[in-house]
């Protein structure tokens, strides 16, 4: 695995971000940049388990939230990988890595910041995606703050 960090300036409040990044609508709307129909399945509660699939294809990767402070932070420890929706284990790709999200607010702006263990195989299509990403979590939740 190797860790690769990308980081968005967003002019919104950690809460908005928060809420973007994690309700189901906004988070499939981003996620699906990084793999087409990804949505999550579970309780976003430290010590919970949590399952990353992919609608498309049915590939995913079953995590624990290790660490959790709403609106500020979430460490995530992929277990298994799946494949079915879940409901079989697969090839390890990406067990045993990591994902983080981290919020910082300062005045109107708050930095978002994601490190994650990527596959070798996969460096290539994150570094592409993962920043495409961010800029629709950063246009999703700018939208939202100018509609209120």
């Amino acid at each position: 695995m190797e860790k690769i960090q990308f980081s968005i300036e967003i002019e919104a409040p950690k809460e908005r971000i928060w809420n973007t990044l994690w309700e189901d609508k906004t988070f499939r709307d981003w996620a699906s940049i990084i793999d087409e129909g990804l949505y999550m399945v579970g309780e976003m509660k430290g010590g919970k388990e949590v399952q990353f699939i992919s609608s498309v294809s049915g590939y995913g990767v079953t995590s624990l939230v290790d660490k959790l402070i709403v609106n500020e932070f979430v460490l995530f420890k992929h277990m298994v990988d799946t494949k079915e929706r879940g409901e079989q284990k697969r090839e390890k790709e990406w067990g045993g890595g990591t994902e983080s999200y981290i919020l910082k607010e300062r005045g109107d702006m708050t930095t978002l910041t994601v490190e994650l263990d990527v596959p070798p195989e996969q460096i290539k299509t994150f570094k592409d995606r993962l920043p495409k990403a961010l800029k629709r979590v950063k246009e999703l939740a700018e939208e939202h703050t100018t509609t209120n």
